[in-house]
């Protein structure tokens, strides 16, 4: 889920907000932008299932929460939580 709402976030911000400023058409931002946040909420619905079932802190849960809407972050936390989740004993590989 994390590449899918850092690709849709990408897309909006380097390709459908240049060109609706700069080119005066909005229809890509009309497009991928309900995408990106219907992507967004199923996101969150996912990093609350993670945060529950992994016991995430508050910090871990903010930066998944934030790699929604900073530009190339969802890139960086998702590598980052999954070393930790199957890191742990139980993790990601034994859960079924």
């Amino acid at each position: 889920m994390a590449y899918l709402v850092g690709v849709g976030l990408l897309a909006l911000v380097l390709v459908g907000v240049p060109l609706q400023y700069a080119a005066g058409r909005p229809a890509a931002v009309q497009i991928i932008g309900p995408i990106h946040g219907f992507l967004y909420i199923v996101y969150l619905v996912t990093v609350a299932d993670l945060a529950r079932r992994f016991g995430l802190g508050l910090r871990q849960v903010i930066a998944l929460v934030a790699a929604g809407f900073v530009p190339f972050l969802a890139f960086i936390v998702e590598r980052w939580m999954t070393r930790r989740v199957t890191a742990r004993p139980g993790g990601a590989a034994g859960d079924a």
